[in-house]
């Protein structure tokens, strides 16, 4: 074969080989318009994808700033709630007590008058009347009416854990809020039922959920109701698992009960020492009556021992004071 020919065919060859590589190319070099729009229906177009998580961060910052506002709402409240000074009808329903202001007075007066009458017949010293009149008629009254509230507060928060798990269990059963809180308003016991049954009755006639908890923990001041609140308030304006956090709640209640019984078996050495401390200036001065009543019945019939007697009383109480804040841990 001449070398011409060999020339020219491996020229044809390139050129064929060449004009294929080139053909391939442009019907290969990128996806069919099919394809395409296959791939941008499946992930999205970059556009789309950065649209849905701009609204995606929008939607998370507007529920932060929903639970922000909820929370400086809430601690304006408290603060203004601490500042205002408990009045005497609201100690006497957080006691749990239905006496009105007018009837708390009343009594008062009438242990008042208890006291100074039969002292002033006998001829007592006139201070020490009126000091034993005004403790009657003042004190005893607010002191019982201190003691119930705290009582009640105490078995509030006893069984308050309770309660918050009756909720966590019947929101994951599917039953809506208001029946969880119907269920504790019947099956718990007082206070725990009497409060929540207010907290229903104020739904059913058209209260709404925060106005009623606000009412709520004016009735009832415990730290654990406040937390309570504070859930359910932040729930209702940005959503989440309530049943979640509420079971978180009931765990801290709990371990915070736990912390008062165990500063409560810890203080009790120290409590009994004071009760005794406390106790042996009236216990010696009855067995000094009973074993010289001549002796000690100076005290109560002259004029001095009278003052001696009221000034005792006097620092008995400083000191009883003073024993109480020393035994009292704060938890």
């Amino acid at each position: 074969m001449p070398g011409g020919d060999i020339a020219f065919i491996i020229a044809a060859v390139c050129a064929f080989i060449a004009v294929a590589g080139v053909g391939l190319a442009v019907t290969s070099g990128g996806p069919s318009k099919t394809q395409t729009r296959r791939v941008a229906a499946t992930v999205g177009t970059p556009v789309k994808r950065t649209r849905r998580q701009m609204s995606a961060l929008d939607a998370s910052a507007q529920k932060r700033k929903q639970v922000q506002e909820s929370l400086k709402e809430i601690e304006e409240r408290q603060k203004l709630a601490r500042k205002k000074t408990v009045t005497l009808k609201a100690r006497l329903e957080q006691a749990g007590l239905d006496w009105t202001v007018r009837g708390f007075w009343i009594l008062s007066g009438a242990l008042a008058a208890a006291a100074f009458i039969p002292l002033f017949l006998t001829g007592q010293h006139i201070l020490l009347v009126l000091g034993l009149s005004v403790a009657a008629g003042l004190g005893l009254p607010r002191w019982i009416i201190g003691f119930l509230r705290a009582r009640r507060l105490k078995q509030f928060s006893a069984h308050f854990a309770d309660a918050l798990d009756i909720i966590v269990r019947g929101v994951k059963s599917g039953l809506p809020l208001n029946e969880c809180l119907k269920i504790i308003a019947r099956e718990t016991p007082d206070p725990v039922r009497g409060e929540f049954e207010k907290l229903v009755e104020g739904i059913a006639v058209g209260v709404d959920l925060d106005e009623g908890m606000r009412r709520m923990t004016r009735r009832m001041p415990a730290p654990e109701l406040n937390f309570f609140s504070i859930v359910l308030v932040i729930q209702s304006k940005s959503g989440g698992n309530l049943a979640e956090a509420l079971q978180n709640l009931s765990t801290v209640l709990r371990g915070r009960k736990m912390l008062k019984e165990k500063i409560g078996a810890l203080s009790s050495e120290a409590k009994a020492s004071a009760m005794i401390i406390g106790a042996l200036p009236p216990l010696v001065c009855a067995i000094v009556s009973v074993m010289a009543p001549e002796y000690m019945g100076l005290m109560f019939t002259t004029p001095l021992g009278q003052m001696m007697l009221m000034g005792s009383l006097v620092w008995m109480g400083f000191g009883v004071l003073m024993m109480r804040g020393m035994i009292n841990f704060k938890h």
